[in-house]
């Protein structure tokens, strides 16, 4: 009996957490739509105020992480189902120049940056992989709630993002290898042509074999078939792009594409994906808020650093991500390189494999963190002040957003 209790207790104590998560997200979310500023950068800033830095109500966790992963996952893989296979080969080469510039351009000064700050050569590595991280999920959220994910620039901003994460596997591999001092190029050329060939073929081949089984997939006694299997695929390519090497995000982007063209006309598919991503999303921005902690910026040399680095973080993607789009109209060079500007979790995620394998020391740590938060909050503003004019000529000011389910969710949000 005591047993039972305990884990009744266990089992409040992390729907209670769950519960201050989302009501956090949401009042701060509605906070920042009265005030016309995107709800993302409130919903992040819900996690600072509830998180270890300030109130100290919620802790992260394994589940909180968990969830955090789905959220992101299933964001992704709604805007997979706005973005047909043949929109994003339109931009391809487009898309492959301004990848590649937003790789090279942050690396370099990330690298830099910290040898001038006296890094270590795998420090200094590690400091130039996080800035090249790209966190698609951001720009993809306040894309969606402005109904511009079928742009030309958001599918261009899509496809470098994911060159970004291929490019990005590359160099954290080859970084990692470095600081253990053992490199296999034959292994790094492995995984970097498994990833490349599994993003490729999903994205070629996928969308016709959906499309071929859909007549099939319409005559199963499921009571909503198309969300069934799209939730199998979601998941199922989520499994398959981590053991090919590359974030879980891509998998469930790929699925959502591949099943884009076969689900144009399904309202209930598009509903249904939303009010899943509606629950989970916040978790994935709260928890990003969490990850940071106050405390470290009490030394003055942390804080200028992290304050340089985030100045390069944005200033390299900006302009890497311009120049790559070169040719078209200066406002969407700008909407472009603005789009590729936020770090998100990616960026943490390699913080934190540089700390675990002993490479870098809790400052260059926190100065990585406060920059992936940073430049998750800088860009979401200046996003929707580039993409506002695109927004009322289309004519779609008054296009439903993902903050309403109970609306018409033939687009994202």
């Amino acid at each position: 009996m005591p047993i039972i209790f305990a884990a009744n207790i266990e089992s409040a104590a992390i729907l209670l957490d769950l519960f201050i998560m989302l009501a956090a997200a949401k009042l701060l979310a509605e906070l920042f739509e009265r005030l016309k500023q995107p709800d993302v950068v409130g919903e992040i800033l819900a996690g600072v105020i509830i998180g270890p830095s300030l109130l100290g109500w919620v802790q992260p966790s394994q589940i909180i992480n968990i969830l955090a992963e789905f959220g992101v996952i299933f964001l992704l893989f709604t805007v997979g189902l706005e973005t047909k296979p043949q929109a994003i080969f339109t931009v391809g080469r487009r898309a492959l120049l301004v990848g590649l510039l937003g790789v090279v351009l942050p690396f370099v000064a990330g690298y830099f940056i910290a040898v001038a700050w006296g890094g270590s050569f795998a420090e200094s590595m590690f400091i130039g992989a996080a800035l090249v991280a790209t966190s698609v999920g951001i720009t993809a959220r306040v894309l969606g709630a402005l109904g511009l994910l079928d742009s030309q620039v958001a599918r261009i901003i899509l496809g470098a993002a994911v060159i970004d994460d291929v490019l990005g596997l590359i160099i954290l591999s080859l970084v990692s290898a470095v600081s253990q001092g053992d490199i296999s190029y034959i292994a790094l050329a492995k995984t970097g042509g498994a990833a490349i060939l599994f993003v490729a073929f999903v994205a070629l081949v996928g969308s016709r074999i959906i499309n071929g089984l859909a007549p099939f997939i319409e005559r199963l006694h499921l009571g909503k078939p198309f969300f069934t299997l799209g939730l199998i695929l979601c998941l199922g390519l989520s499994v398959a792009s981590v053991y090919v090497g590359v974030a879980a995000i891509i998998g469930a982007f790929l699925a959502g594409m591949a099943l884009a063209e076969a689900t144009e006309d399904d309202h209930k598919m598009h509903r249904l994906t939303s009010g899943v991503t509606e629950f989970l999303v916040p978790f994935f921005l709260v928890s990003i808020g969490m990850q940071l902690d106050l405390q470290i910026f009490r030394d003055g040399s942390v804080v200028t650093f992290a304050i340089l680095l985030t100045v390069l973080a944005v200033a390299t993607k900006f302009f890497g991500g311009g120049l790559g789009a070169y040719g078209l109209p200066r406002r969407e060079m700008a909407q472009i390189g603005i789009g590729m500007v936020p770090r998100g979790e990616v960026g943490i995620v390699v913080a934190q494999i540089g700390l675990g394998l002993g490479v870098i020391g809790q400052q260059f740590f926190a100065a990585v963190l406060f920059m992936a938060v940073a430049t998750t909050l800088i860009a979401p503003p200046f996003i929707k002040m580039l993409f506002a004019e695109d927004k009322d000529r289309d004519g779609i000011a008054d296009e439903p957003s993902l903050e309403n389910v109970r609306d018409d969710f033939s687009r994202i949000g």
